[in-house]
C-alpha cells in the first residue's frame, strides 16, 4: 500500500509530515493540493492502495480512515511503522523515555512553535502570500521571547544529543519547518543562541530527510 499525503508542497504542516514519510522510509505519493471542509486544515493524508473519486469536501480511503493535524499524522506513521527506517519515538513500554519525549514534545509545541511560527509569519508568509506589511515591533517580541525560551534548550542540550535523549525524535523534527523559516527570514537566532542548540540545529536542519523536502515536497517518496 502507498500512502497519499494530500497538502501543499510548501506548506509548513505539509513539510513536518513530508519529512517524517522520508526518514522512516515509508513510500508515497505527496503531496497533491487538496482543500476540503476539514477548517482547510494541511496535510490531509489518506491511506490507500487504489485512487478513489473524491467529491468536494470528501475524503475517502480503503478503511474510512482520516487524519489531520501534522503532528498527529506523524505520531501515526511512528507507531504503525515502529520497525521502518529509525525509531522516531520510544516504545510505550520504556515509561521514562516516553516521559522525556513527550516533554520534548510539549516543549517545541508551546514553547517554540507559538514564538517561531509568529516570526515566519512577520517576516516571510505575511509580506509573500498576503501583501501584508512586516510588523516589525511584533517581529522583534517574538523574537526576543523565542530567544528566552531557547536558554532553557541550551541547557537541556548540554546534557544530551537531542531534545529527548541521545537519539533523534519527532520532537526535534517538528521543528524543522518554522526554523528553516526564522532563518529565511533574516534571523540567525538557531545558529546563535548558543553551542549546544547550534550543534543541535546543525544535525537536524541538514539530515538528509529535510533536504529532501525543505524547498519543496517531490511527488514520491
Amino acid at each position: 500500500m502507498v500512502l497519499k499525503l494530500y497538502g501543499n508542497p510548501i506548506s509548513i504542516a505539509t513539510k513536518r509530515v513530508a519529512v517524517v514519510l522520508h526518514e522512516k522510509k515509508i513510500p508515497s505519493k505527496s503531496p497533491k493540493f487538496w482543500s476540503s471542509n476539514l477548517s482547510d486544515k494541511f496535510p490531509t493524508f489518506y491511506l490507500s492502495s487504489t485512487e478513489h473519486k473524491r467529491k468536494p469536501g470528501e475524503l475517502y480511503d480503503d478503511d474510512g480512515f482520516i487524519l489531520y493535524e501534522s503532528r498527529a499524522i506523524a505520531r501515526y506513521l511512528e507507531a504503525k511503522y515502529p520497525n521502518q527506517g529509525p525509531k522516531l519515538a520510544p516504545s510505550p513500554s520504556d515509561v521514562k523515555a516516553t516521559a522525556l519525549f513527550e516533554q520534548a514534545a510539549s516543549v517545541e509545541l508551546s514553547d517554540f512553535d507559538p514564538f517561531a511560527s509568529k516570526a515566519a509569519y512577520e517576516a516571510i508568509i505575511n509580506p509573500v502570500l498576503f501583501g501584508m506589511k512586516k510588523d516589525q515591533a511584533a517581529y522583534d517580541q517574538a523574537i526576543a521571547t523565542l530567544s528566552t525560551k531557547l536558554d532553557v534548550y541550551e541547557r537541556i542540550l548540554s546534557k544530551q544529543k537531542f531534545l529527548a535523549g541521545d537519539e533523534i525524535t519527532l520532537a526535534d523534527l517538528f521543528h524543522l519547518s518554522y526554523g528553516e523559516l526564522l532563518a529565511a527570514g533574516g534571523s540567525d537566532l538557531l545558529s546563535s543562541k548558543g553551542p549546544n542548540v547550534a550543534r543541535w540545529w546543525k544535525d537536524v536542519s541538514s539530515r538528509a530527510s529535510w533536504q529532501a523536502v525543505k524547498d519543496s515536497i517531490p511527488t514520491s517518496l
